[in-house]
């Protein structure tokens, strides 16, 4: 994907750096990360990672935290199009896959709009290889023909929700939830309220993948309590379906002894 060339003739790279796990890094984006000219990272990207770029790597951090200082999405965009009129090569590096809950897409075409050549570099995305990491699988055949990707991060009770999770609950047999946990309640009332049976399994994976993993197991209906109860936190993985009736522990790998996301 690219435009004209920008003045400076630089290059974006839209690159996914994966769940945490800096093994589960592409080796077209590690290629990338070590010719680097100039690093535009966010808030979960493994600090392995960083240590991959060459020294004379102009480094920003732009990274989006709830509760948090967030670095405003127009401003990111600037950033990409100033160091492009000034590098060659410039990395803009994205926890999971740029283009699934990242704003790869708007990044993407706000650089095409003004003239800079861009191109994406996928990357594992945490809603499949978190729940692989605590052995549940994100499809089988015994537990239904469809998955639904699906982020929790908007208010619910807002006037206009985007996502109808009452609708969800008739329509697809499970579900992954991205930065789902400060709405949690509300969507597995919603859920319920859909139709779908409070016993239905479910599962949280935080920081899947790497250091400090944990994960646990309940019924929708307690889902919620158990997640207050003990304490978990962002990032976390929501995995809600008979799919997590069909986890295989063993067969999960070890978390990575590596740390995320970069702290503030």
């Amino acid at each position: 994907m690219s435009g004209p060339e920008a003045p400076g003739g630089g290059k974006v790279y839209l690159v996914g750096a994966g769940p945490g796990d800096p093994e589960l890094l592409t080796l077209k984006a590690h290629r990338l990360l070590s010719q680097c000219d100039a690093l535009v990272y966010d808030s979960l990207v493994p600090r392995a990672l960083l240590d991959l770029v060459p020294a004379h790597c102009e480094r920003h951090f732009v990274g989006k935290r709830r509760g948090h200082h967030s670095v405003p999405q127009p401003s990111t965009n600037a950033v990409l199009v100033e160091l492009a009129s000034r590098h060659s090569l410039i990395v803009r590096l994205k926890g999971g896959d740029p283009f699934l809950f990242g704003r790869g897409g708007e990044e993407a075409a706000h650089l095409v709009k003004h003239g800079v050549a861009v191109e994406v570099v996928p990357g594992v995305t945490a809603g499949i290889a978190a729940p692989a990491y605590a052995g549940i699988p994100v499809t089988h055949r015994r537990a239904g023909s469809s998955v639904t990707f699906v982020t929790g991060h908007e208010e619910i009770d807002k006037a206009r929700p985007g996502v109808d999770w009452q609708g969800l609950a008739r329509c697809s047999d499970g579900l992954v939830i991205y930065m789902g946990l400060h709405n949690l309640r509300r969507i597995c009332a919603e859920l319920m309220a859909g139709g779908l049976d409070p016993a239905t399994p479910a599962a949280v994976v935080q920081q899947g993948t790497v250091l400090g993993q944990r994960q646990l197991v309940a019924c929708l209906a307690e889902l919620a309590d158990q997640v207050e109860a003990e304490g978990f936190g962002s990032p976390s993985i929501v995995v809600i379906g008979a799919m997590v009736n069909e986890r295989v522990p063993d067969c999960a790998p070890a978390p990575a002894d590596a740390e995320m996301p970069i702290p503030f």
